[in-house]
Parts: structure tokens; C-alpha cells; sequence
């Protein structure tokens, strides 16, 4: 039996989407073992801690062979190597994350050589989604079923102060349920 093959797959996960969680299950195609590390350290003012990000990722993958949940701080290479990983998964959306992430993959490589960056593209259907406008259309009443998993909704609600009766009846009428449900055709996992 060859070496175990770890992936880390980081990031702030304010909240957990949709995209994550098919990026996640993907990536366990490619690896036995894929870490998802919640940032403490992320330069932004979170709406869930650490712990309640934690606690989402936990509950989504909770009985998912192979995924691992655990809060980081420091340099995402240094958690890597500690954890015995040789591939740090990230996701693209768009042209416009390549940029970035190209350097981040570049400067990560250049700190730790034993640990490559292996770049997915988001499903085509979760191209348009991240957590900012998840944070940004839930704190507006709209609906974002589909969108991120069933146990983020009740958090969300919580963080802001919505009624028991959302998404079912969105405030404002503002719903995305049209949008989540393109043609694209789902596959039984979730993932293209």
C-alpha cells in the first residue's frame, strides 16, 4: 500500500457554500484524505467564529470518509507539512481568482517545495456564488436555499435576526432559487 495522499483544502468558510462542499467532495476523488482547515487568521471581520465555522464544515462532513475539519492559524504550508499533506487544494471561479491564487500558489512553493497547489475549476453552477454574496443576500432576506448546505440556513436566520418563516417566505421577496436551479444537470454526489 503506497503513501497516504493528503490534500488541505483552506479558507475562511463564512459561510460554508454549495461550491465548497462539491469542491470538497471532488477533491476526494483525487485524494484519500482531504483536511479542510478553517482560517482563523483571515484579515476580515467574520460573521460565524472560528468555532461555529468549525462546527458547519463538521456537521456537513461529519460522516464522510476521508474528511478531516480542523481550525489553523499561521502559514497554511507550515499546517501542511505538519500534517503530512503534499497538495494544497484551491478553487477557481473565474479568471479573476487565477491571479491571485497563482501567487499565493507561487509564494507557497517558494516557502515549501514539497507541497504543491492543485488548482480545481468550480462546477459551472456555483461559478456566480461565494460567501460574501451568500453573507450579503441572507442579511437582505433573500433566498439562498441551494446555495449552501441545509444547516447554514438556521445560522444564518440567527446571525441576522430573520424570521422563522425564512427562506420559505424570503423578505422582500428576494429569492436566488430560480438561479440555483439552472440547467446544468446534477449528478447524484453533487459534483459534475
Amino acid at each position: 500500500m503506497g503513501e497516504e495522499r493528503i490534500a488541505v483544502y483552506p479558507g475562511t468558510f463564512d459561510p460554508l457554500t454549495s461550491g465548497h462542499e462539491c469542491l470538497i467532495r471532488r477533491g476526494l476523488e483525487l485524494f484519500d484524505t482531504v483536511i479542510v482547515a478553517v482560517a482563523r487568521d483571515c484579515g476580515k471581520n467574520p460573521l460565524f467564529s472560528l468555532e461555529e465555522r468549525v462546527d458547519i464544515v463538521r456537521e456537513v462532513f461529519g460522516s464522510t470518509p476521508g474528511v478531516k475539519v480542523m481550525p489553523f492559524a499561521g502559514l497554511l504550508v507550515e499546517f501542511a507539512a505538519a500534517n503530512n499533506a503534499k497538495a494544497i487544494l484551491r478553487g477557481l471561479r473565474a479568471v479573476s481568482d487565477f491571479d491571485y491564487e497563482f501567487q499565493m500558489a507561487l509564494m507557497n512553493r517558494k516557502l515549501e517545495k514539497r507541497v504543491q497547489t492543485i488548482f480545481l475549476m468550480s462546477d459551472l453552477r456555483w461559478m456566480y456564488i461565494s460567501s460574501t454574496n451568500i453573507r450579503n443576500v441572507a442579511s437582505l432576506g433573500g433566498d439562498v436555499r441551494r446555495l449552501v448546505p441545509d444547516t447554514v440556513i438556521p445560522r444564518l436566520r440567527r446571525a441576522y435576526g430573520l424570521p422563522e418563516t425564512w427562506p420559505e417566505v424570503s423578505v422582500g421577496s428576494k429569492s436566488l432559487l430560480g438561479a440555483a436551479a439552472c440547467s446544468v444537470p446534477e449528478t447524484e454526489n453533487g459534483a459534475d
